[in-house]
């Protein structure tokens, strides 16, 4: 895990790239990577990569970056870590291939000198990187099919220029003012919709898709992997009977679970009472080396159904984890609001958790753990696979008339936004169709909202150029079955733009690389045919194919979520936005902190 940066001066008339523009940047993600930098130039300066590196396969110096191939013909700043690096390795050797190192750097260079962008679905793992081709003279930017790993740039026209956080891209002295279709997906979903970011000439490179920039210009972004694609073809496959699908989804597991683990340094896992941290844990511990667990707990839950703190405990207990426990309240929340301000390199109300349970885990000397992210979206956890179909079968009826639900919006909202959720006044206009269902359900302020909350020329602005009602309809495109299409919605908008992203700055923010065993392109590959049947498995089938199903009182726990008591912590506190409290309000404090008045 690490931060990448570069600048390509591709204009005929752009002047040399400055060092220290570039050295600028990489220093801005000191803490994604304290172990080491490196920055290269070419020699005739019209391109530059610098790397920050977190040491955690092959600590040797012999692996830093940039690297360089044989001859120099390609160069490689790269963020992540390829889980089947040693197979494609034993696979280029047996090809005549010899190596300097032992690390997955090279592999991904020696792939990129024999296969090209060919490569790209050979990758198993999380990934950003960009490799300069000195032969052709252009510039490669790829990331992983899922989105673990952020991977941003900014084109002015004449100068190119990457990095692993939009905070570095303005420290380089990229144009930093706000991006209205940022600010407006912001308030709508409570986190920014890529490819847009909060700053108007930043964008993010769409997961599963690599992107050339060349002497006469930036490419589009092309796409190597499609969810969309994998589940409609899903759709179609017939399934095996549930004694069989027991045995995949358990092998399938295990095996992404063996990948994760692979690593020169001790990994942990994060250990809450739900049923994917504990999979996960259950998993990993018979797996040869000593595990290490964390758990967070908050001191305004102690005692009550919400503590997870006593069957995390438990969970440790019998799996034989090394295991730490680390308990936060307001006081702390407070002391390091700032800090963790800092650290959010685009706005976001979730992420809190993932930024203390980091710290915690940091502070007990470790730099990897595994995460339960991606369980809920992948085997429907959340209450939504269920009330979004119950929703839209009552309301589609209405769907013949939708002036009639836009008719009742306009006259209500204003009534009903002063006695409960303003959400209630939209269910006749987005009740009548899952996609609009959906963002109902998800939204943390409605449509009709945006204008109070942004300048109303802003906020048409980015509502034309965000076009959300389009990308949820896209998102679903060809899918049939209403849990499948939820599958889709949740990974490529909540899961891919939040809580993935949340991971990424929560962790780096204090030098930790966090790992996804549940969200890998090979484990959704194998499981889509069951994932998209006419009876998908769900997290307790997920739970009882695993080692878990011996613990009958953690399988019994009903589902509470990992919250965090924002609302109770924001109750006293003033950064409460004009006496609304809550997430709302938390949202309004996060955005006044990313865009200033």
């Amino acid at each position: 895990m690490c931060g990448i940066a570069g600048i390509f001066a591709y204009g005929a008339h752009a002047p040399p790239i400055a060092p220290q523009a570039l050295l600028a940047m990489r220093d801005q993600m000191i803490a994604r990577g304290p172990d080491g930098a490196g920055s290269w130039v070419a020699e005739d300066q019209r391109i530059g990569l610098a790397h920050r590196r977190l040491a955690i396969i092959d600590l040797s110096d012999g692996a830093a970056q940039p690297m360089t191939s044989e001859g120099a013909a390609s160069v490689l700043t790269f963020n992540g870590e390829i889980y089947n690096y040693r197979e494609l390795r034993r696979g280029l050797e047996q090809s005549g291939v010899r190596f300097r190192t032992q690390s997955d750097t090279e592999v991904i260079l020696s792939l990129y000198e024999r296969e090209g962008i060919a490569m790209l679905p050979r990758l198993r793992g999380m990934f950003a990187f960009a490799i300069w081709d000195a032969r052709r003279r252009r510039l490669l930017l790829a990331r992983d099919p899922l989105g673990i790993k952020p991977l941003y740039y900014c084109d002015d026209g004449s100068r190119f220029a990457l990095a692993s956080q939009v905070g570095a891209l303005a420290a380089g002295g990229i144009d930093a003012s706000a991006d209205p279709a940022g600010c407006v997906s912001f308030f709508l979903f409570g986190y920014v919709l890529e490819p847009f970011t909060i700053r108007r000439r930043i964008r993010a490179l769409p997961a599963g898709h690599s992107l050339w920039v060349d002497e006469s210009g930036v490419g589009e972004p092309q796409p190597f992997f499609s969810l969309n694609t994998i589940l409609r073809d899903a759709e179609h496959t017939t399934t095996a009977a549930a004694a069989d699908a027991a045995g995949a989804i358990g092998e399938a597991l295990a095996e992404s679970v063996d990948a994760h683990l692979v690593a020169d340094v001790p990994v942990a896992v994060f250990l809450s009472a739900g049923l994917d941290s504990t999979s996960i844990a259950s998993l990993a511990a018979p797996r040869g080396r000593a595990l290490r667990t964390v758990t967070l707990g908050f001191s305004e839950y102690e005692g009550s159904a919400q503590d997870e703190v006593p069957l995390a405990e438990e969970v440790a207990r019998r799996v034989g984890s090394e295991h730490t426990t680390v308990r936060v309240e307001r006081g702390d929340f407070l002391a390091m609001r700032d800090r963790l301000f800092s650290a959010m390199d685009q706005p976001t109300t979730d992420g809190v958790n993932s930024f203390f349970v980091s710290r915690a885990a940091a502070q007990s000397g470790v730099k990897v753990a595994l995460s339960g992210v991606g369980g809920d979206e992948i085997f429907g956890g959340y209450p939504g696979f269920r009330q979004i179909p119950q929703l839209v079968r009552f309301f589609r009826p209405f769907g013949a008339l939708p002036w009639l639900g836009r008719g009742l919006r306009a006259v209500s909202s204003r009534v009903i936004a002063r006695n409960t959720s303003p959400k209630y006044a939209g269910l006749l206009e987005y009740g009548t169709k899952l996609e609009h269902a959906y963002l109902l359900r998800r939204a943390l302020f409605m449509p009709w909202e945006l204008p109070q909350l942004l300048d109303p020329d802003m906020a048409r602005e980015g509502w034309a150029a965000l076009q959300p009602m389009l990308r949820l309809d896209a998102c679903t495109r060809g899918l049939e079955r209403a849990r499948t299409r939820l599958t889709a919605l949740e990974i490529e908008f909540y899961m891919r733009n939040q809580l993935l992203r949340d991971a990424d700055w929560a962790g780096m923010a204090h030098s930790l690389e966090i790992r996804t065993p549940l969200v890998d392109a090979e484990l959704f590959r194998r499981l889509a045919p069951l994932l998209a049947s006419a009876r998908p498995p769900t997290k307790l089938d997920m739970a009882r194919a695993t080692p878990l199903a011996r613990m009958d009182d953690v399988l019994a726990r009903p589902k509470t979520g990992f919250t965090v008591p924002i609302r109770d912590w924001l109750m006293t506190s003033a950064a409460t936005a004009g006496g609304e409290r809550g997430l709302r309000g938390w949202a309004k404090e996060v955005f006044r902190h990313h865009v200033p008045a």
